[in-house]
């Protein structure tokens, strides 16, 4: 019974704090819509802030991710990383899929991609590392028929608790409808250090979990002593991903939370 209480007091502590940051609307731009200034660009198989492919860009006051300079995929997943960590903060993104996924690309990552929360220091990656470790926001896109949700859970290198239990497989789906064909999707994402995140679509909330931590797989080629198994992730860097299929970003905005967060607790 207590931890039930626990848990209630816990979702209604994050949603007042939504309904404060989302009426105050204090955004700050991390995108600028003009240069990638103030990020860091990590691919598999490069040296960090090689832009292999010029693959994150700036094209018409958007960010966008693009493979044209690509013979093939060949596992080259990327990451493009803000330069601040943040631990309490409402994140929001508007995107959409575009044109036709790389050649090679796997057939998972078909209008793929995400943004990743909570990720470990860019720096600490090592140059064959596929992704960061770090909990997913899966971006999705659907086609003109047939259901594919959005603002799903992905943990590459992590895990998290649903509903006060361990969460211990890769991805879990949402209650997101499904988006298709190239529809601009505003997703945020809530996360309250290493409490609570709340995954929202279009001002739905489709996904809510606790206690992101270090553990579990679907990460490969990382430093050893980085991936610390049971640490319970209280903040970290945000980044975007690169995942084989085109992608624009036409807006990447926070809200940072610590301060009021802080005087919550």
């Amino acid at each position: 019974m207590k931890q039930k209480y626990s848990l209630l007091f816990a979702l209604t502590f994050f949603l007042a704090i939504t309904l404060t940051a989302q009426d105050s609307r204090k955004w700050v731009q991390l995108f600028d819509g003009k240069s990638l200034d103030g990020w860091i660009v990590k691919i598999s198989k490069h040296n960090l802030n090689d832009n292999f492919g010029n693959t994150f860009r700036v094209e018409d006051g958007k960010m966008v991710v693009s493979y044209d300079h690509y013979k093939k995929f060949d596992q080259q997943f990327g990451h493009i990383f803000y330069k601040t960590p943040y631990s309490y903060y409402l994140i929001a993104v508007e995107y959409r899929f575009v044109g036709k996924q790389c050649e090679g690309g796997p057939g998972w990552a078909y209008r793929n991609s995400g943004i990743m929360l909570h990720c470990q220091d860019p720096h600490t990656m090592l140059k064959d590392q596929d992704f960061p470790i770090s909990i997913e926001d899966q971006l999705l896109g659907g086609d003109s028929i047939g259901e594919r949700t959005t603002c799903n859970l992905c943990t590459p290198g992590t895990n998290v608790e649903l509903n006060g239990k361990l969460f211990t497989p890769h991805c879990k789906n949402s209650t997101s409808k499904t988006f298709r064909n190239e529809e601009w999707v505003r997703a945020e994402a809530l996360v309250l250090g290493d409490s609570i995140v709340k995954q929202i679509v279009n001002g739905d909330t489709v996904m809510v979990y606790q206690k992101p931590q270090i553990g579990g797989g679907e990460v490969n080629n990382y430093d050893k002593t980085v991936k610390k198994d049971g640490q319970l992730l209280k903040g970290g860097y945000i980044s975007l991903q690169s995942e084989s299929h085109p992608i624009e970003f036409r807006k990447v905005e926070i809200i940072d939370l610590s301060e009021q967060y802080g005087k919550r607790k």
